[in-house]
Formats: structure tokens, sequence, C-alpha cells
């Protein structure tokens, strides 16, 4: 059985931390930084699987409530995979009341993910619009260097 919720308590930062860091994009994330984007996330969904009461899984969203919405950070634990954890945070998401109005919920994913996400409606066919990224962390791309002229 799961459970969802709509919080991750403090007790729980260790353990989503490490669940993180078992992720490519998120292998540098500190406890401190995960209380810090908890806190400053408009909505947060963690999963919990009730016999172990393990955080099985967690997902989180930045959005106006009005026109966009970014779903960042969805990543289930290694034993939880295909076993209805993912199904269950895109569920949460896609319905959650805050969400029905929005115009466009985003992500970001790997192609492998595509079908996955499909699932819910979401799909790769949004015009000509790229990806651009600003960023300091240098595994994340190219970082900013000089000015152009």
């Amino acid at each position: 059985m799961l459970t969802t919720a709509h919080a991750v308590p403090a007790h729980r930062i260790p353990e989503l931390t490490e669940l993180m860091r078992t992720a490519w994009w998120m292998t540098d994330r500190t406890p401190t930084e995960v209380s810090r984007l908890l806190d400053n996330s408009d909505l947060v969904f963690a999963v919990t699987h009730d016999p172990t009461d393990e955080l099985a899984g967690f997902a989180r969203v930045l959005t106006d409530y009005a026109h966009i919405a970014l779903l960042l950070d969805v990543i289930v634990a290694e034993p939880h995979r295909g076993s209805g954890v993912g199904a269950a945070l895109l569920d949460a998401v896609v319905t959650h009341p805050g969400l029905a109005g929005v115009r466009s919920l985003e992500l970001v994913c790997q192609p492998e993910l595509f079908p996955f996400y499909a699932r819910w409606g979401f799909t790769t066919e949004v015009g000509t619009s790229h990806l651009m990224r600003r960023t300091t962390d240098p595994r994340l791309g190219h970082s900013r260097s000089g000015s152009s002229s």
C-alpha cells in the first residue's frame, strides 16, 4: 500500500536527500538545500511505501496557478520502480485541485521516459521551443563565461 502526502516532514529530509542523490542531476544535493527547495516549492508530493515506511517517490511543482506549472525532481526509489509509485506520483500531480486551471503543465525528462509521461497527456509537440539554460554548474551544460560583444 502507498500513501501520498503533500509535505515531507523534517525527519525525512535526510532520507529524501539520499533518494535524490541516486539521480544523476541531483548527486550533490545537501540536506540544507533539500530543506530550502521544499520550503520554496509550491506543491510537494511524497509517496511512502506503508509496509516499510520508506520514502518511495517524490516530485515537486513550481507554478503561478494560472498559466504554467513546472514538474521537477520526479524520482522513484530503485526498489520501487515498476511497482506503481511513479504512476501514483503523476496521478497525484495531474489531479491536484490547485493545478486544475493551469494551462500548461511542463517537465523536462530523458527520451526513454517519454512513453511513461505520455500516459498523462504529456507530449514532445511543443512547437519550435527549445530548452535553454544558464548555469554555474559545469555538470549541467556550458557555464556562463565572458560577455558577448
